[in-house]
């Protein structure tokens, strides 16, 4: 390996520098029974020092003037299961953002039968659908057409846009939203908030943690393999966020008062991390973001953040290693995997701190 390859490695700007084997039956299938009876990795992200506990423990571990910062983004049954109105040929639409009224961004499947002008039918014909035009990356935009409300129609005919390495069936909807969920516009969950029940925030307040809830509408950006093997030439999807006045005082205030600020999950991560000025302090604010953290990064926001196990070669491993060293991760995933974690958006969690 040249000198250079050398350097690029010890910094973390390979792809190939966040791989690690996962076996396949490590990857969770079904959410628990229980939400907050996942297992949880602890790790000092100074030491590299691991714990193994179970996830509502996690109280323990937070303390009297923390913030946690939670996204109550709401997933929507973003995936719709239809025919071509001409040949009636089974088609898929995943919407992904919606551009205005009733035009979305969407994936769609096959895209070879759905180029512009083709038209689509659901359900009944309840809900019309367009392709108007084709956009990055093969997305489609696409203009719907329905009677009554949207929600409704969306929720009678939808599924549950659960991640490709998911193949079972949820059976219940609401097990792949957080208890906090309140804004819909997400086509993924913001999976490390699904282990905490309404009982275990309630002890969190009660025992002086201060609970900050910001909104980012979480794309499927997010899971996007990394196609390049240079971390620098890797272009995120943007996604819209939301902090209101209230979440950033909640935030400020513990920074200026020495506590912690703890972000569950990544996607709240990347919001306070884009909102905040060059001194970590945040206003009211929305906006779209495509940050992309990545070892070198300095945190102007974050102390500690509750996340779930992520996949090999992804943004998010490689998140997680901006905040706690990609040998530490690597070597926490290593571990993990050897006591039978189970992984990704089902599966269980590790508070870096």
């Amino acid at each position: 390996m040249s000198e250079g390859k050398n350097a690029e490695t010890a910094l973390g700007l390979r792809t190939s520098d966040y791989y690690f084997d996962l076996p396949q039956e490590l990857i969770a299938q079904d959410p628990l029974a229980e939400r907050s009876s996942s297992r949880l990795l602890l790790l000092n992200r100074k030491t590299g020092a691991t714990e193994h506990h179970i996830f509502r423990e996690v109280i323990n571990y937070l303390e009297p003037g923390d913030c946690l910062v939670l996204n109550n983004t709401k997933v929507i049954p973003a995936r719709l299961l239809g025919t071509k109105a001409d040949t009636g040929a089974a088609v898929e639409i995943l919407l992904l953002k919606r551009r205005e009224n009733d035009v979305w961004e969407t994936l769609v499947k096959p895209g070879k039968k759905l180029r512009t002008g083709a038209k689509v039918v659901f359900g009944d014909g309840r809900l019309r659908a367009e392709i108007l035009d084709v956009v990055e990356e093969g997305n489609r935009l696409v203009q719907f057409s329905y009677e009554g409300i949207w929600e409704e129609v969306l929720d009678s005919l939808g599924e549950m846009p659960l991640p490709p390495y998911i193949t079972h069936k949820l059976q219940d909807k609401n097990r792949y939203q957080t208890v906090y969920a309140k804004y819909e516009g997400s086509a993924a969950a913001p999976t490390a908030g699904l282990h905490f029940t309404e009982e275990l925030l309630a002890e969190a307040e009660k025992k002086g943690v201060s609970l900050a809830y910001v909104t980012l509408h979480v794309g499927l950006g997010t899971f996007r393999p990394v196609k390049v093997d240079n971390v620098l030439e890797h272009h995120m999807h943007s996604e819209y966020y939301q902090v209101t006045q209230e979440a950033a005082d909640q935030i400020n205030r513990a920074k200026q008062s020495g506590h912690r600020v703890i972000c569950v999950g990544t996607t709240s991560c990347r919001t306070v991390e884009s909102a905040a000025d060059e001194n970590g302090h945040l206003e009211a604010c929305c906006d779209n973001t495509d940050i992309f953290i990545y070892p070198g990064y300095q945190f102007k926001v974050l102390d500690g953040l509750i996340t779930n196990f992520h996949l090999p070669e992804s943004t998010l491993v490689m998140l997680v290693s901006a905040l706690a060293g990609r040998e530490h991760v690597l070597a926490a995933y290593e571990e993990a995997i050897r006591e039978r974690y189970r992984f990704f958006s089902f599966g269980d969690a590790m508070f870096i701190y």
